[in-house]
């Protein structure tokens, strides 16, 4: 039968023959302590099985070693490359993500803030530019760098990392209007949960208005996240009714694929009967038949260029309060 107790700095300081105060040296970044001494009490440690508890140092130090992130879906590609992306840059410098899931809900990403400033992050990140009137006070009110992510709010609460959606969308709309669409569609889900799927929506219509042509084939795929099936169902609806419509762009390469499937299904040839347009440049949609013309957000780019960016905020660093990341267009298979 095994210990009952968790080691000590007592044990190890026993075991290596140094006081306490050494061992809990030993285990501070650029600590002034002998390299030898230091190789003992880590191999100490190890055969003891310590784990070094950060709790109190945090505690006299007033400072934490977590940045708190909030995204809106855990199984979307896009927001899990930026997440990586994050961490890549932050666990260069010890720092550790504590990650929350809002499901696209402005309402749960508040009580997330709420439940992460408790916790005293050295930073915020948050998904999108648009909260609660109450998530925006507690943001402006945490005195930490706050990073608005995957948008570009008008007025930034803190500072932020992303792009405009509207503007986005508007450059695949101008490629489908060059090569001669004029009767174009947008797939999207709920507007009021789904704040950058409301703002590509947005962007579609104000750009189908510039080109003089009408915006009414707007089709509601059902609540975010969108997936495959809606996109599908989407689709379907689409064709029965607005049956002339010779092109369609939806909210997501997920979407995208769903609907290029149910154009599959029903015979409608894409891109001769049908040219689909996805967003995201999801690895689906380059590998499949048609491969899907997109958009790249460049999502994990968003991320190490936010990790980059707190770690600036934090070393006092001075920054624009604004950081543009440029989508790219990429053109396939599945438009002409």
């Amino acid at each position: 039968m095994g210990n009952d107790r968790m080691p000590t700095m007592a044990d190890i300081a026993r075991k290596t023959g140094v006081s306490p105060m050494t061992v809990s040296r030993a285990f501070k970044s650029g600590s002034l302590i002998n390299k030898d001494t230091r190789d003992a009490i880590l191999q100490a440690a190890e055969e003891l099985g310590y784990v070094f508890d950060s709790t109190a140092s945090n505690l006299r130090s007033k400072k934490t070693d977590f940045i708190a992130v909030t995204i809106p879906s855990i199984n979307n590609a896009n927001f899990a490359d930026t997440v990586g992306g994050l961490s890549e840059v932050l666990n260069a410098r010890g720092f550790q993500i504590l990650l929350g899931y809002t499901n696209y809900d402005v309402q749960e990403e508040e009580r997330l803030i709420e439940q992460f400033l408790r916790r005293k992050p050295q930073a915020i990140a948050v998904t999108g530019g648009k909260h609660t009137r109450r998530a925006r006070k507690l943001l402006e009110n945490a005195n930490v760098p706050v990073i608005e992510t995957w948008d570009m709010p008008s007025e930034p609460i803190d500072h932020s990392v992303g792009f405009s959606n509207a503007e986005a969308v508007r450059s695949m709309v101008d490629h489908f209007v060059a090569v001669g669409y004029r009767r174009i569609a947008f797939i999207g889900g709920d507007a009021s949960r789904d704040t950058r799927g409301s703002d590509r929506r947005l962007g579609f219509i104000a750009a189908l208005h510039d080109h003089g042509l009408e915006a009414s084939r707007l089709i509601d795929a059902g609540t975010p996240p969108i997936s495959m099936r809606e996109g599908a169902n989407a689709m379907a609806r689409l064709l029965v009714e607005f049956p002339d419509t010779e092109a369609v762009i939806c909210v997501s390469d997920l979407s995208a694929f769903g609907a290029l499937t149910e154009c599959q299904r029903r015979g409608v040839n894409v891109p001769a009967d049908m040219a689909i347009g996805g967003f995201g440049d999801y690895e689906i949609g380059a590998i499949s038949v048609p491969s899907l013309t997109t958009i790249n957000a460049h999502s994990r780019q968003i991320g190490a260029r936010t990790g980059a960016l707190i770690l600036d905020l934090l070393d006092g660093k001075e920054h624009s309060r604004q950081v543009n990341i440029l989508p790219e267009l990429i053109v396939r298979e599945s438009s002409r």
